[in-house]
């Protein structure tokens, strides 16, 4: 039996997460409070200025809640997992699982990117639900409307969209006329996964030009490639991801073609368990 750690990413957050494990790692807690100048606790189970959905508050504290969900649970067993792989934002708290770096610096990556993709404006993002990917390629096509592109393939029914506000608005006929069963806008601040990222990757590749990685020591699946991630590329693979696709649907099917897989979600909610089901269902 093959063991898959999967990780989630933005949208999983919620009040009171991470509250089995914040005062087991006061020291990394405490570490991580020094970097981002709050108090993660306080933020994750009491967000009382409401910060907890905002992307630069979000991204830190769901990457301290999963990383230290992993440690406790290493802590409590001997085997590590085969495969690990992370939705967007997740792709970070599986590669610290692979010790590709330490949680400090964990914390300074997410808080940068969280920094950069909060300052993004002007577009938005859209679930199309109950359509497959042929088929809502093929809407795009005959809209003619090229602004608009694929951010995310989460599974056989659930596509996200990025592009201009406008732009999603004015093609939500064509898909609910083409068998959506939903078109549904998503509560972020801009077109994520897209070209209209380009100005974030930029900078945030100034950034990576100060970090070192290493090698991860456990294969983990890139959500640019859908594949294991290779030798000294993690530094490009995640400048990549912010413009593009995230191709979950394609790292589960190459997962579940490596044999008999257990999945095991790290962190809060079930998510990716849900869309890995559903994965399943058409393999």
């Amino acid at each position: 039996m093959i063991t898959v750690y999967v990780f989630p990413g933005q949208g999983s957050q919620s009040v009171g997460m991470g509250k089995a494990s914040f005062d087991d790692y006061p020291d990394l807690v405490a570490k991580a409070d020094a970097i981002l100048g709050y108090s993660l606790k306080t933020l994750c189970l009491e967000d009382p200025e409401g910060n907890l959905n905002l992307t630069q508050y979000t991204q830190p504290a769901l990457f301290a809640v999963t990383a230290l969900e992993y440690l406790k649970l290493q802590g409590e067993s001997a085997k590590k997992p085969d495969y690990l792989a992370g939705h967007s934002l997740g792709e970070y708290a599986a590669l610290f699982a692979a010790s590709a770096f330490d949680f400090e610096t964990g914390i300074r990556l997410v808080q940068k990117r969280g920094e950069l993709m909060g300052k993004a404006r002007g577009g938005g993002m859209v679930a199309v639900i109950g359509l497959d990917r042929e088929r809502v390629h093929a809407i795009l096509k005959d809209t003619g409307m090229d602004t608009v592109e694929v951010a995310n393939y989460n599974s056989p029914g659930q596509t996200i969209l990025s592009g201009p506000v406008d732009d999603l608005n004015a093609i939500a006929g064509a898909f609910e006329e083409g068998g959506a069963r939903r078109y549904l806008p998503l509560k972020v601040s801009a077109a994520f996964h897209s070209r209209y990222m380009a100005e974030a990757g930029r900078a945030f590749s100034e950034f990576l030009q100060g970090i070192n990685f290493e090698n991860p020591k456990i294969p983990v699946i890139s959500n640019v490639t859908a594949g294991p991630y290779k030798e000294r590329e993690i530094r490009e693979n995640l400048v990549n991801q912010l413009t593009s696709s995230v191709r979950w649907q394609e790292s589960i099917e190459y997962l579940l073609a490596q044999g008999e897989c257990e999945f095991k979600e790290i962190g809060p909610g079930t998510v990716l368990t849900k869309l890995i089901e559903q994965i399943r269902q058409t393999v």
